[in-house]
């Protein structure tokens, strides 16, 4: 009888195949949270916002910034301030519903109308908190774009906007098909394509002094495994971060603001000459 009762009440297969059919064919949102990624999500005209949900102290220190947004807020106690987010995410009572920025192709982003152009190549880096770090000190140093292969990416996601506390809205952040293609791509726009590996025997600082004068595209790889094989082919040069201790490595967050600082001031020094 039980079993009857289940049955009856349970959704026909054709229903169910139907909807997942449809969230299939839905575009995918996202949903951001903490004081400076929803600020700076509100303040981004690019970025397309849906739904906001804050609790009563939390509307009181970003109201100034929904003067000019159309978003009306659905304002909680604290107690009923529940949205939709990952277990003991850090919301700070602040959680807005977006799509996902398209910030365009590589081509497109990353042409090189300067010298000075500077790019950030992720290989299979995928924790959201090194991505939204590294976006953090992209967008400190000045870097074109930040760029990773599609299948192998930290998604845009609400651990992501917090740990970039805010770049993520300023900062490009490309997801390309494939890799090995984008360095080939950027080397025919005229990049000089520098892999970071602790496997090579030139520190970047010296490195970077032997290089042409022009644009440079750094890659880094995900921690423990480093670059793959073929990316290290597709690479002009092979660089490492000189170690002045005798045991220890770095977070690949580290090594890529090492990376973009050492790069950057090489670059300004070509400017000056």
């Amino acid at each position: 009888m039980k079993d009857q009762q289940l049955n009856k009440s349970r959704k026909p297969e054709w229903v169910i195949s139907k909807e997942k059919q449809l969230e299939k064919n839905l575009p995918r949102r996202v949903w951001l949270y903490g004081i400076h990624a929803v600020r700076d999500a509100i303040k981004n005209q690019n970025r397309v916002k849906h739904k906001l949900m804050l609790t009563e102290n939390a509307h009181k220190k970003i109201r100034d910034f929904l003067t000019t947004s159309s978003l009306f807020p659905e304002i909680f106690h604290p107690r009923k301030f529940l949205p939709p987010l990952e277990i003991n995410a850090v919301h700070q009572g602040v959680a807005l519903e977006v799509s996902p920025l398209n910030w365009g192709s590589i081509s497109e982003v990353c042409a090189p109308h300067n010298d000075n152009k500077l790019v950030l190549l992720l290989d299979r880096v995928t924790d959201p908190q090194n991505v939204g770090a590294i976006l953090r000190s992209a967008e400190v140093f000045g870097a074109t774009a930040v760029a990773t292969a599609a299948r192998y990416s930290a998604p845009e996601t609400g651990a992501l906007a917090k740990a970039a506390s805010g770049s993520l809205e300023r900062q490009p952040y490309l997801r390309v098909p494939n890799l090995a293609r984008a360095i080939l791509s950027l080397k025919q726009m005229g990049y000089f394509c520098i892999g970071l590996d602790s496997s090579s025997n030139v520190d970047i600082a010296d490195g970077l002094e032997k290089i042409p004068k022009g644009p440079v595209a750094l890659i880094v790889g995900a921690e423990g495994s480093g670059l793959r094989e073929l990316t290290m082919k597709n690479c002009d040069k092979i660089f490492k971060i000189k170690s002045f201790g005798t045991f220890g490595s770095l977070n690949v967050s580290n090594a890529a603001a090492i990376s973009l600082f050492i790069t950057r001031t090489q670059q300004n020094s070509w400017q000056s000459d």
